[in-house]
């Protein structure tokens, strides 16, 4: 792993050889905000999908339009929150509502009950922080980093982030353990985490006002954003393959299926994925500062479809589960943070906010619409055709967007 500097980097720099060796302290304190933020989320994702399909007997449509839910909710706020943090040129600020506001819908699901209607109205509200912290956030990454180490850089965060992923689903089954199954209990240590997260934030991550031209930034200027050639053309794509992409709740729920896996171990499955995520997402972030962000960002959503194939093959092993989590940590790793390495050098600084927030709300959209789709193949055609469907059109996407190429080397 790297040592953060005390220092900001030289933000000119585009040579790989005079890279900094460091990364910026500025990023490594977003990184540990992360963690903790996704210890306290991982713990309430870890146990929702069992608690809504087998606790309260939602079918895979109903569970599909809240999980849909869950992922587009974020996108009514997206372009808003990075908007106004670009515009008031106060980053920090912005993201740390967001991370509050999701701490606090921690506790709203305690007042949600068994409710499935207060429930998609607390994750709604949960998410709608996660939308305006994200791309906040991811601006300040990018803002404090060389041009040239993007990908490593946000590598490093998603690391850092991703070790709060691997962590979140164990909490949650130690105080499930301890409370004898009290799910009011995880949600209760799931906010005390979160909390915990927010006083990091405040205390240790930098704002970059000087970042930011408060006078240049405009409605306007946000709007045109999208007629840039090589952004809208990446924005698309992006969102044509979250279109086609399967969410990971319902790869799990098909894992426990095919593979029976006992409910008490259900909260374990995310691990597979964020620990192969975890030891990936450095290497793979430098690797894309090398040989290309797109081809990388596209290898992953490939290994996502030979997951999805795998997991409904004709045969079904332990070693076939651990490939698809696997896999599965190898398209996240791949993506995620790369699309933002790849979106960045695209947006000027005064507008790096919401031009991130633009590229993760066409997303967001698209996945939401993915699983409600994906929800209804599941209910009309069974389980194993709708996955195969899900594959097949993913490839096509893919091949397709490796043929456009949106973003030059």
């Amino acid at each position: 792993m790297y040592i953060a500097a005390s220092r900001s980097p030289d933000l000119t720099t585009t040579d790989p050889r005079a890279l900094p060796r460091r990364v910026p302290a500025n990023v490594v304190a977003l990184g540990v905000v992360s963690l903790v933020t996704d210890v306290s989320s991982e713990m309430v994702t870890a146990v929702l999908p069992l608690y809504l399909v087998l606790g309260l007997g939602l079918n895979p449509l109903q569970f599909g339009l809240l999980d849909g839910l869950y992922t587009g909710a974020t996108a009514v706020v997206r372009v808003l929150g990075g908007h106004l943090a670009d515009r008031w040129g106060r980053l920090k600020a912005v993201a740390g509502f967001g991370y509050g506001l999701s701490a606090v819908c921690k506790l709203g699901l305690l007042a949600a009950g068994s409710s499935v209607a207060a429930i998609g109205v607390v994750l709604a509200a949960d998410r709608t922080g996660k939308g305006l912290r994200t791309g906040p956030r991811d601006a300040l990454i990018s803002l404090s980093s060389d041009p040239a180490a993007l990908g490593r850089s946000f590598g490093v965060h998603r690391a850092l982030d991703t070790v709060g992923a691997l962590l979140g689903p164990v909490a949650a089954m130690g105080v499930l353990a301890v409370s004898l199954g009290s799910y009011p209990s995880v949600f209760v240590t799931s906010f005390c985490v979160a909390a915990v997260g927010v006083l990091l934030l405040v205390l240790f991550v930098r704002d970059r006002p000087g970042a930011v031209d408060r006078v240049a930034v405009s409605s306007r200027a946000a709007l045109d954003l999208l007629r840039r050639r090589d952004f809208r053309r990446v924005t698309l794509w992006a969102a044509a393959l979250g279109l086609v992409t399967v969410g990971d709740a319902f790869l799990y729920l098909v894992l426990q299926r095919r593979w029976d896996v006992p409910v008490a171990y259900f909260p374990l499955l995310p691990l597979g994925t964020a620990a192969v995520y975890l030891l990936l997402a450095v290497p793979v972030g430098r690797l894309a500062d090398r040989v290309g962000r797109w081809p990388v960002f596209l290898g992953g959503h490939a290994a996502l479809g030979v997951a999805l194939v795998v997991v409904c093959g004709p045969t079904a092993g332990p070693g076939l589960a651990v490939l698809a989590l696997a896999l599965h940590g190898v398209f996240y790793a791949a993506t995620d943070g790369v699309l933002m390495a790849a979106a960045g050098p695209m947006v000027p600084p005064e507008l790096r906010s919401t031009g991130f927030a633009v590229v993760q709300t066409g997303q967001a959209v698209a996945r939401m619409s993915s699983s409600i789709l994906f929800g209804l193949a599941w209910t009309l055609w069974g389980l194993r055709p709708a996955v195969f469907a899900a594959a097949g059109l993913l490839a096509v996407v893919v091949l397709a967007a490796a043929v456009a190429r949106p973003v030059r080397p």
